[in-house]
């Protein structure tokens, strides 16, 4: 992103049209009637002005698909460059007025040789603000496609979080028909999952109908109020709640008057907003005022749910001051005060689940002494029930040791470390039966890793220790007379390159059990068994693909080396490290020249191909102590630890030879060589300010590039 945050200037008014239809603004120069401005939003004296004219030098840039993009614009706004209309969002009728149509982010493409020119846009605003909002930055469309959904992922999550919670709350008030409050939350949850799903930036991504968003994102938000009152009166009981129900019937009248209004064309949408916000402030100091007074006598439960809702509500009160300029811009996380709301619901709910368990257990004791009586007066029955008892005692126990060997290996780090401790706790695991487990190496063959228990004679083979070949996976059949002498479980494992396969083989010798219990009991064994296998893999294919997905992160899929995020954690890391220890550090960036023209005479398949083979000569000239990234495109970073400015200039000087005598070969084609332009840096020797160091190697490249290329020129003090 480039943001555009400089020689920025507002003219009030609107331009008179020529004959043509144009804008005579465009065409004049009139720069005593041109006034500067830091950023395009609410110029001073406006005077109940409602149009605007902004204009700003676009500056140099290097983008193969540029951009413009813009957070909001207040309310409606033409784009002119070149004496043409680049851009429009909403309508502009009649003397140039228009309605309000939405508050969307904006993408503005731009000619590919836009530097240096005047880009103008002019406004049209009767809302309390005017101009452009938020943002303003030149970028690419995958780019800012990217930027929007990172910025907007984080109020999708909590909206679907606040969603689950508002469905299961709903479900529970189903369930306990004499709990309102349970209805409220689900009313209150769901209001916040719509309001955060409309206002994020990435519902246009979905659907791109800025009106209806918000429509929808100001329906949810005038209903807040409703929904806290509702649930404040709720708890503070009929004798006590007459204000409270007051303030809840004022916003939802107000709620629907405004969307009914604005959809019926009585008022604008977006003039609905300030009258709210002053509303709401006073509603919630009003509030406020009855919630401290009332809260010790609330249940613990309540107190926190009221404090979580008062957490989300400052946040809003914070992006309230912020949307109308009380505040500087930047994006409030309303989403954490959500967020805090759907947690606390889920901690009480878990307490609330702790407390039913301990009731359950406890019944659990008390039926099990019954069990024990009635068997001490049913003797014929005595022999099963005691069988079975002990069954389900040891499946009881076994349960509870495979569920801590689970959470055992989801806080394992890796892999390897977790078959580590599965083999520990393989044989109290299984036992009292016989068996062993082998695991894949790296010939393909299975090796036995551990064994437990005695087998029979001449019935389980894996006692000799012989190995594994021609095996079939056990599947449990519908009697257990049919189950095999020798039953084989495939632990699979799945990556993020192939799907599940066997990583082992749990080899179990058919177990034996009391006649009373033998058809019913051998098959529920070998069932748990069957399941316990499947839940150990599908933990361990977690472990594995959490292990890829963290490397993916950091490296370059394209070239292999790391990745520009990488680049960045480490620099922080290595600047600390070299302060501390008053070491010297280099830093090497470069870029292949003309490798847009490569690329375009080639295609981007051999430039692929030519970013593979530069990434491969990278790792040869470098020291083993040294970080090579791929810092974004065709421009790398290398940074070198303990290298003076001449080592790392003799290692660049290596590098640009090394690529400039690559003969770049595709599909069996020749296509020629390729140079670099590098530019170096070295701390304290030629930058003495460390927040230079990254500045002054980018402009020791473009010196480079300047004197023609195909050099390394170090950075000057």
């Amino acid at each position: 992103m480039q943001p555009l945050d400089e020689s920025w200037q507002y003219r009030w008014g609107d331009s008179p049209v020529l004959a043509d239809g144009t804008p005579a603004w465009l065409f004049e120069d009139a720069p005593d009637q041109w006034h500067d401005i830091g950023f395009p939003s609410n110029p001073p004296g406006r005077d109940g002005r409602d149009y605007a004219w902004f204009r700003v030098t676009l500056p140099e840039g290097n983008w193969f698909h540029p951009v413009l993009y813009v957070y909001s614009v207040d309310i409606i706004v033409q784009v002119w460059f070149r004496g043409e209309r680049l851009y429009q969002y909403g309508t502009f009728e009649g003397e140039g007025r228009g309605a309000f149509e939405g508050w969307p982010w904006h993408e503005i493409q731009l000619p590919d040789d836009y530097e240096g020119e005047t880009l103008y846009f002019r406004v049209f605003s009767d809302y309390t603000d005017i101009g452009l909002w938020g943002e303003v930055a030149i970028t690419e469309p995958p780019d800012l496609t990217l930027y929007i959904l990172s910025q907007s992922a984080e109020d999708l999550i909590v909206s679907a979080l606040s969603a689950l919670i508002a469905g299961l709350a709903l479900v529970f008030a189903c369930i306990q028909r004499g709990q309102k409050s349970l209805a409220t939350v689900a009313l209150f949850s769901s209001l916040v999952a719509v309001m955060l799903l409309a206002e994020s930036q990435a519902s246009l991504l979905l659907l791109y109908r800025p009106l209806f968003w918000d429509y929808l994102a100001a329906a949810s938000y005038y209903l807040i109020p409703v929904a806290l009152t509702l649930l404040l009166a709720q708890w503070l009981g009929k004798q006590r709640s007459g204000l409270i129900r007051g303030l809840m019937w004022f916003h939802l009248a107000y709620a629907v008057g405004a969307v009914v209004g604005a959809l019926g064309g009585l008022v604008a949408l977006s003039s609905t907003f300030p009258v709210f916000d002053a509303v709401l402030v006073v509603s919630l100091l009003l509030i406020a005022m009855v919630a401290v007074r009332q809260f010790s006598g609330l249940y613990r439960e309540q107190q926190i749910l009221l404090l979580a809702c008062g957490g989300f509500v400052a946040l809003l009160i914070l992006d309230m001051a912020v949307a109308h300029g009380f505040l500087p811009w930047g994006r409030v996380p309303v989403s954490w005060g959500a967020l805090g709301f759907s947690l606390a619901v889920i901690g009480i709910s878990v307490w609330h689940f702790g407390r039913t368990q301990r009731a359950l257990h406890q019944l659990t004791a008390r039926l099990e002494q019954k069990v024990r009586e009635r068997t001490a007066r049913a003797e014929a029955l005595a022999a099963r029930e005691v069988a079975r008892g002990r069954l389900l005692a040891l499946e009881s126990k076994k349960s509870q040791k495979f569920a801590d060997v689970i959470a055992a290996l989801q806080d394992c780090a890796g892999i390897e470390e977790a078959f580590e401790g599965l083999l520990r706790a393989m044989p109290e695991l299984y036992l009292p039966i016989a068996g062993g487990f082998y695991r894949r190496g790296q010939n393909g063959r299975y090796e036995c890793q551990t064994q437990w228990g005695e087998a029979r004679a001449g019935a389980f083979p894996l006692a000799l220790g012989q190995g594994l070949s021609g095996i079939t996976e056990t599947v449990l059949p519908v009697r257990s007379d049919e189950l095999p002498l020798q039953l084989y479980f495939f632990l699979r494992v799945e990556s993020g390159h192939s799907g599940p396969e066997p990583e082992g083989v749990l080899a179990l010798e058919r177990p034996e059990l009391p006649d009373e219990l033998k058809d019913y009991g051998s098959l529920r064994v070998i069932g748990w068994v069957h399941q316990s296998v499947e839940k150990i893999g599908i933990t361990l294919s977690g472990l594995a693909l959490r292990a890829e997905l963290q490397k993916f992160s950091y490296e370059d899929s394209l070239t292999g080396l790391k990745n520009r995020r990488h680049f960045d954690e480490l620099f922080r890391h290595e600047r600390e490290v070299s302060v501390r220890s008053e070491r010297s550090l280099s830093l090497l960036i470069f870029d292949i020249d003309h490798f847009k023209r490569f690329n375009d005479c080639h295609g981007h398949e051999a430039g692929d191909q030519a970013l593979r083979r530069v990434g491969k000569l990278l790792g040869a000239c470098f020291r083993g102590s040294d970080t090579v990234c791929r810092y974004g495109g065709e421009e790398f970073a290398v940074l070198m630890p303990g290298a003076s400015l001449e080592e790392a200039r003799y290692r660049a000087e290596q590098l640009r030879g090394a690529i400039a005598a690559e003969r770049i070969e595709h599909r069996g084609e020749h296509l020629g060589y390729l140079t670099i332009s590098a530019g170096i840096a070295c701390w304290p020797e030629n930058c003495p300010a460390f927040e230079g160091l990254f500045r002054a190697a980018d402009m020791a490249l473009y010196e480079a590039k300047e004197a023609g290329r195909n050099r390394v020129v170090a950075a000057t003090p």
